[in-house]
């Protein structure tokens, strides 16, 4: 038997949730209808996508795989939905689009492949560079669109913002740390522990804001401006990050296990948001990307 477009997208947003109560309650689906469309895409497929335990579900080795073939596949049904309702579909044009590194990384392919499914004639000229510089060219009329951390923008009054995704922090470590079998782990148990601190997009500002305003310096084992690095780092043992699900994934490149988990009180998200200039008209390229943009979004 085939696996349907319903069986992916119940695995997609147990992969989301981490739990099928949690998946049920935001689909308005019956918890036994999403665990049988589990249980039949996995013995179509062959594999098993999650490893089930006490606090949920975790997608296994082969679930990760899967989970990015399944998002996917469901990009493209809402592009080709797209494509039969917009009727600029194949005309010209030129988008100038701004990102940050992170955003180029985890939201900008997705992003851009479903725009140029949609506008294949548009020319798409894009720039990797901080939130500040992105800024001055939108305000200056030299981008039309950025994509980028909300809530950081030098100058509000002149910029809109449409969030995209809302992100939060948690808390990452290798398989078997002594914190994974905690019920609850406390921001004193992180303070505790060697942190591996990534430099991108502010992201070592806010986690290390967090922690020093416990009254406790962090111990910075290792700073760097590579997703990769940390995730190898953390899943050897170097130490333990705090960074957004936005950039997580459960392996390493080497293949090791990483484990995320909540920390109990206030950690920070992150708001991944499409930003313009105001005042100006919306060129049709520019308000078709920032339309595509906010589909399948968690904002």
């Amino acid at each position: 038997m085939a696996f349907t477009l319903k069986q992916i997208r119940y695995f997609v947003a147990v992969s989301q949730y981490g739990t099928v109560s949690r998946a049920s309650q935001e689909m308005s689906i019956s918890q036994s209808a999403i665990t049988e469309a589990i249980k039949d895409l996995e013995a179509d497929l062959g594999v098993t996508l999650f490893e089930r335990h006490s606090r949920g579900l975790n997608l296994t080795m082969r679930g990760n795989q899967f989970l990015r073939h399944a998002e996917k596949i469901l990009a493209d049904v809402s592009v080709a939905r797209n494509t039969f309702e917009n009727p600029h579909e194949g005309e010209g044009g030129r988008l100038q689009l701004g990102v940050t590194s992170l955003m180029a990384g985890y939201v900008l392919s997705d992003v851009l492949s479903r725009y140029r499914r949609v506008r294949p004639g548009v020319e798409v000229t894009a720039i990797e560079d901080g939130a500040e510089y992105l800024e001055h060219l939108l305000i200056g009329g030299e981008l039309d669109v950025a994509v980028l951390l909300a809530g950081g923008q030098r100058d509000r009054m002149a910029l809109n913002t449409e969030i995209l995704n809302v992100s939060p922090f948690r808390l990452w470590m290798p398989a078997g740390h002594p914190l994974t079998a905690k019920e609850s782990i406390s921001l004193d148990d992180v303070t505790s522990e060697p942190l591996i601190m990534l430099r991108v997009d502010e992201m070592d500002d806010a986690a290390e804001s967090l922690l020093s305003a416990l009254g406790r310096r962090p111990r910075v084992a290792f700073r760097t401006r590579s997703v990769e690095a940390v995730r190898s780092l953390v899943a050897t043992g170097a130490g333990v990050t705090l960074l957004p699900d936005l950039v997580y994934r459960p392996w390493s490149l080497e293949g090791d296990r990483i484990e995320s988990r909540d920390v109990s009180g206030t950690l920070p998200v992150i708001h991944v948001a499409v930003v313009w200039r105001k005042g100006a008209p919306l060129s049709r390229e520019a308000a078709d990307f920032i339309a595509i943009a906010k589909e399948n979004t968690s904002a």
